[in-house]
């Protein structure tokens, strides 16, 4: 079968590599259908990022289950899922408590499409592997469009969990989401997710033009750097911008009791965190990877009411044998390639 493969900075190639088969009576092979680019993806592509290649790259996609085991849980061939990019087990203690982000099963940091265990590999491939079927497929509901929802397996759910948790706590809560990190996208599906949640306000800020007319248009309030030393305060903050001062932004944006979500990789020189502000206004800073299963179901039952139309992210659509030519040009803020 051929496979998307990141064999160098600004380089794809399109290799052939051994069909998967099914490993287990829970294993099932799916046939992506419509493959979103993550933030990550452009640090791949660059060079960036600390995975070296050869590694198959995309770990966003809504797929066709193609082939099932006898132990799956009902999925039949021909059903639309949506596949996390994390391997997980649904059996171990992590997954039973809802964090499939750190199942035991697997060496931690599995995903496809990167990290330190490669032979998943990744969803801009004819087939794909899934070990453990009915744990980890999501349905996709009829009324949504492939390449609408290719990225809730990672990047929307992703900036889902970043606000709607809190949301559910404190209906209404005023919003700031500090984005730019990469193409952007994880911050503007969080404004998505707060304005569709019914936050009464949402500001946006970030030093790129594009990105904060697009948040406007999602309903936000934007803010174009050079930002004001303070906004807010806010009790709900997000970090996706990937820099000290948009970090300091969101810490020092917090209302007392706050709490700032950073869902931003920081590779290489890590940033400072103001602790006596945070200190004094008893305020949390949650970091970490998103459990990304567990979020699939509600972002995709968002999706499904017309409430949420994460599609309005999406800056470019490109046919399966386009995609090499148009990831390298990394001009997208949320790229789907569909076949």
């Amino acid at each position: 079968m051929r496979q998307l493969t990141y064999t160098g900075p600004g380089t794809l190639e399109w290799h052939d590599v051994p069909d998967p088969v099914l490993t287990s009576d829970r294993a099932a092979l799916v046939r992506p259908l419509a493959v979103a680019t993550c933030d990550l993806d452009d640090l791949i592509i660059a060079g960036y990022s600390p995975f070296p290649a050869p590694l198959a790259i995309g770990h966003e996609c809504v797929a066709e289950v193609v082939e099932v085991g006898d132990d799956c849980g009902g999925l039949r061939p021909g059903q639309r899922v949506s596949v996390p990019f994390q391997i997980s087990c649904g059996d171990c203690d992590a997954c039973r408590r809802g964090r499939s982000a750190s199942c035991r099963s697997v060496v931690p940091l599995t995903t496809y499409g990167f990290g330190p265990d490669t032979s998943w590999g990744g969803f801009l491939s004819d087939t794909v592997l899934v070990p453990w079927a009915a744990h980890m497929l999501v349905p996709v509901p009829d009324a949504l469009r492939s390449a609408d929802v290719a990225s809730a397996s990672d990047n929307l759910s992703d900036g889902w969990r970043t606000v709607a948790p809190l949301l559910r706590d404190e209906p209404g809560a005023p919003v700031l989401v500090v984005g730019g990190a990469g193409p952007g996208s994880i911050g503007l599906y969080a404004v998505a997710v707060a304005v569709a949640l019914g936050s009464e306000q949402v500001v946006y800020a970030d030093s790129d033009e594009r990105r904060c007319a697009l948040a406007k248009s999602l309903g936000a309030e934007a803010v174009l750097a050079p930002w004001p030393k303070r906004l807010g305060p806010f009790p709900i903050t997000v970090d996706a911008n990937g820099t000290q001062a948009g970090l300091d932004l969101a810490l020092k944006a917090l209302a007392p009791d706050g709490v700032c979500t950073s869902a931003t990789t920081y590779f290489g020189e890590q940033p400072r965190v103001p602790m006596l502000v945070m200190y004094s206004r008893i305020a949390t800073l949650h970091s970490g990877r998103v459990h990304a299963r567990e979020a699939m179901p509600e972002v995709l039952d968002l999706a499904a009411t017309g409430t949420l139309e994460p599609q309005r992210v999406t800056t470019r659509v490109v046919a399966w044998d386009d995609a090499p030519d148009a990831l390298t040009e990394r001009d997208w803020i949320k790229l789907v390639i569909e076949r």
